[in-house]
């Protein structure tokens, strides 16, 4: 009898505590849904479908697709043989090489933008190189690509790096002994063991590239169908037409929703 008094109380104790956390959960979880929901709820009008399909949407739709998507190859192509460098590299230096790889990654994107166009600006420190080339890179389609993969690539190089360490070492040994040079253990031993974490980092790289603002509107600015992506249309809706800004905030949530599902799937496949 005592024992079933002392267990009770045990629960009830228990769940008095828990209040403890629940109370400060619910409450930050409710501001992280509640304006999500206000967002959902004042776009459901009888003109989402029309401004869906207006021009300035699917301008910024396209643009921010494909600029997004060449990021990814961008980022995937240089982006692959770094991060597995740095997984196989041991040294006291790495860990600064690491630091200056994840800097774009927490930097204010006006302070990316700045420094993108300081340095391939007209006047910027390969300025005149680009201009004796040929090449104006400011306030064009491949400037809003060159913000995107620098602030994207570095995602898809940490989570390739982390797919690349996480590869047993007795596999390669093995890979090794059976003859296999340096490229056939690259392309046919680590970027197929180490590929959800690839796919995962190209996925989180892809849709941070389809988000960027900030370091993309200083130095590809906001031009209708050459550099205005879909958060610049949405910043541009607030003062023209705030359905179309409606529309591509939902479309984000909704792509972000689904990216996010399949990211977290694969790693927890792969851990």
């Amino acid at each position: 009898m005592n024992q079933n008094k002392a267990a009770g109380f045990r629960r009830f104790h228990d769940l008095e505590a828990s209040w403890i956390f629940i109370i400060p959960s619910f409450v930050l979880l409710a501001l992280f849904v509640l304006p999500l929901v206000a967002l959902i709820l004042r776009s459901a009008n009888p003109h989402f479908v029309q401004d869906a399909f207006s021009e300035q949407a699917l301008q910024a739709l396209t643009l921010s697709l494909v600029t997004s998507s060449i990021t990814v190859v961008i980022a995937a192509a240089f982006g692959t043989p770094l991060a597995y460098v740095l997984s196989r590299w041991r040294s006291k230096h790495r860990a600064w090489l690491e630091i200056l790889l994840d800097l774009p990654i927490v930097l204010p994107p006006s302070v990316a933008g700045l420094a993108l166009l300081l340095a391939f600006g007209r006047n910027g420190l390969l300025g005149s190189q680009l201009e004796l080339a040929g090449l104006h890179l400011p306030f064009t389609s491949a400037a809003v690509v060159l913000a995107q993969t620098f602030v994207a690539a570095p995602l898809f190089v940490r989570s390739a790096r982390v797919g690349f360490s996480h590869v047993d070492r007795e596999v390669v040994e093995a890979a090794r002994v059976e003859g296999a040079n340096l490229w056939q253990l690259f392309i046919e031993i680590m970027v197929p063991l180490a590929g959800r974490a690839l796919i995962s980092g190209a996925m989180i790289t892809w849709m941070r590239a389809l988000g960027e603002f900030g370091a993309t509107i200083l130095f590809a600015g906001n031009l209708q169908g050459v550099t205005q992506t879909i958060p610049m249309a949405i910043y541009l809706g607030f003062e023209s037409n705030l359905g179309v800004a409606m529309v591509l905030s939902v479309m984000l949530i909704m792509i972000s929703v689904f990216v996010l599902a399949v990211t977290k799937r694969l790693e927890n496949n792969t851990y």
